[in-house]
């Protein structure tokens, strides 16, 4: 256990102390944010924030994990590796598209087949060797079965996978980053979210079917729980200590660089610790402002008519009169319930198995 406090510390203090290093560096550059014109008023302030601060938590991410390897003597393992490869692989898709943003200054980074083409390219190479490297068991990173709380019904087969494995990437990493539209929101939230997958991961290796002593009833077929428990609280404690500087007034933004990390993290997380439906339920939010705008656009489309004054939904209420502030911390209220009504679910199914 003593990994996942090391890389969650770690983790903390590298990005608490590296973020303003980035910041000044990004300053120095002239790498500032564009602001849409359509957008909140109120926002227009924002605009020359220095942005493409994902770097921070994803290198504070990758460094901590690998010192906790070598403070620790322990070796790394193919469901973290991979789980960090999807992580850093979108977070370089966000760069490209943040930096021809801000080089061209634009609201329109990369065009969208390149950067689907991107976001495609890291996610198959993650699906498919995600079914590749089984242990002694035979138990490879990910299933090709769906999961809740644990595996279910019948096998997708390879195929099928990696399409529901690339749905979930994509729709993970749009939903971060449609939630990263007010300061500090989508940080705050993917905290909460990571520390629940620490948690999970922590269940998952003292209940696991590897260990003769809990191989019974309820046990879970999960490869490397502990591992991944590492790597989530690596991501909780970046993040943690990002939002240092991003909660509001923010001196950064995370920009696709971070967002599009962050879905991937989550989407990696949840395939590996075969909780692939419960991510539903604690990434609430997430998914909660993804269908404000499919709700929107589809309204709009259909009749011509706005269900909302604007979309994603956090905006709808910046319109209302909230203030940022205020948006940020009831939909952070929402994303904690999401956190403990998930992880009762996943609590309740074990005790239902026994």
């Amino acid at each position: 256990m003593r990994q996942i406090l090391f890389s969650g510390v770690i983790g903390l203090f590298l990005s608490l102390m590296g973020t303003p290093l980035l910041i000044k560096l990004l300053a120095k550059k002239g790498y500032g944010q564009y602001i849409r014109d359509d957008g909140p008023r109120g926002h227009q302030g924002k605009r020359g924030t220095p942005t493409m601060g994902g770097i921070a938590f994803i290198l504070a991410t990758l460094i901590a994990y690998a010192l906790t390897k070598v403070l620790t003597s322990s070796q790394p393992t193919f469901s973290g590796i991979l789980v960090l490869f999807l992580t850093a692989g979108m977070g370089l898709v966000g760069f490209l598209d943040d930096y021809i943003k801000i080089v061209k200054q634009r609201s329109l980074g990369l065009r969208a087949k390149a950067k689907m083409a991107g976001q495609l390219i890291v996610g198959v190479a993650f699906a498919v060797l995600s079914l590749n490297f089984a242990d002694q068991r035979g138990q490879t990173p990910a299933s090709d079965r769906l999961s809740f709380t644990q595996d279910f019904g019948w096998s997708l087969g390879p195929v099928i996978f990696v399409i529901w494995a690339l749905f979930m990437i994509l729709a993970m990493s749009n939903g971060v980053n449609l939630t990263d539209g007010l300061d500090g929101l989508a940080t705050g939230a993917s905290v909460m979210v990571f520390g629940a997958y620490t948690f999970i991961g922590v269940w998952q290796h003292q209940e696991s079917c590897a260990d003769p002593l809990t191989s019974g009833p309820g046990c879970y077929e999960v490869r490397d729980p502990l591992d991944l428990a590492v790597v989530a609280s690596a991501l909780m404690g970046a993040c943690f200590g990002f939002l240092w500087w991003n909660t509001s007034p923010a001196k950064i933004f995370m920009g696709d660089t971070g967002s599009l990390a962050l879905g991937g993290a989550l989407a990696g997380l949840a395939i590996c610790s075969r909780t692939e439906f419960l991510l539903a339920l604690l990434g609430g939010l997430f998914v909660l402002i993804t269908m404000s705008v499919v709700i929107q656009v589809g309204s709009f489309r259909l009749t011509g008519k706005r269900v909302f004054r604007m979309a994603p939904l956090q905006h709808h209420f910046e319109l209302k009169g909230w203030t940022e502030v205020l948006v940020v911390v009831r939909f952070w209220i929402i994303q904690g319930m999401c956190v403990i009504v998930g992880l009762g679910v996943f609590y309740a199914a074990w005790v239902a198995s026994k």
